[in-house]
């Protein structure tokens, strides 16, 4: 029966993934009907760890789930793009410091080659390319959190975010130089040995001014009445 569960709760997470990375890579977009006995023939499981892995989703936001109509992905919600992008000051910040003392100069050496190729970018910018660049920077800079539950929240808003928002710089190119220059002070900053808590602060207002810059162009009304994070 013990085996029985864990064939089913890999099946699940099988399934969780392969519909997470479709969501993610906008194959699946908002809107789109999720046919659980579709998936599942598609990936040659029964719907119980589908339906499982649906309701995963679910409790993520990614996935809508109507009575009598069914799973379907979620559609984009400025408020919760809001949402996660403060929630990701907050723990990006927290395992980028933690992470800090962990980076070794390898580490720091590809995170600075990420960074100029970022700035290679500027003069032909492709925000999706960008962001694509931003996310691995940021990812080795948090990669070696020293707290497993943080770095798990972290990678899971950042999964969010491929879903609410397919580039924030699409919206606010400009932000992109202001972007980058931030970048290399994070990088000082960690090579430089300051104090985590000054670490976490900068990578947390280096978060929270794209979603300045973008609430500014999107809702100026409102922008300025947000608490800072």
């Amino acid at each position: 029966m013990a085996e029985s569960m864990t064939s089913t709760q890999s099946k699940s997470q099988r399934a969780y993934r392969w519909i997470k990375e479709r969501i993610a890579g906008q194959e699946f977009t908002p809107g789109y009907r999720l046919v659980l006995g579709s998936i599942a023939g598609e990936l040659d499981m029964s719907v119980v760890p589908v339906r499982e892995a649906i309701r995963q989703l679910e409790a993520e936001g990614l996935v809508t789930f109507e009575r009598n109509v069914g799973a379907h992905v979620s559609m984009v919600d400025d408020s919760q793009y809001r949402f996660s992008m403060q929630a990701l000051g907050i723990l990006e910040g927290t395992a980028t410091a933690l992470a800090a003392r962990h980076l070794d100069a390898d580490d720091i050496r590809r995170a600075r080659e990420l960074n100029e190729r970022m700035i290679e970018t500027l003069g032909h910018f492709d925000p999706k390319s960008f962001t694509a660049l931003n996310h691995e920077f940021h990812a080795i800079l948090y990669s070696k959190c020293a707290n497993p539950r943080v770095l798990e929240l972290v990678n899971a808003e950042w999964g969010r975010l491929g879903h609410l928002r397919d580039s924030t710089f699409s919206f606010v190119p400009g932000r992109a130089a202001e972007s980058v220059a931030e970048h290399e002070n994070i990088l000082r900053l960690i090579e430089g040995g300051a104090p985590l808590g000054e670490i976490e602060k900068v990578a947390r207002r280096h978060r929270s001014a794209t979603l300045d810059a973008y609430l500014i162009h999107e809702h100026p009304d409102e922008a300025f009445g947000l608490p800072a994070l």
